[in-house]
């Protein structure tokens, strides 16, 4: 099981802070699993795959091809605003 954590509006889309789900063989980067998940859920899918989304693999910044495995936490983060 993957461990999923989702920030701000982020959260929203979601429906839920967190989520614990299982990877399948086809789910091999954050690439994969964002597809996955826009599959099942058009709206997340959507909000996931904009490109000031921030990813973080196991508490490290990691681009979309960064090879995620059962056990990794992977946090998505909103773009920030502010002034």
């Amino acid at each position: 099981m993957a461990r999923l954590l989702f920030f701000g509006k982020l959260a929203d889309a979601a429906g839920a802070r967190m989520r614990e789900i299982p990877l399948d063989d086809a789910t091999q980067t954050v690439g994969d699993l964002v597809a996955a998940l826009s599959d099942k859920e058009a709206a997340l899918g959507d909000a996931l795959e904009e490109k000031s989304v921030r990813v973080i693999v196991n508490e490290k910044m990691a681009a979309r091809d960064a090879a995620i495995t059962d056990g990794d936490e992977i946090a998505f983060l909103p773009p920030v605003s502010g002034g």
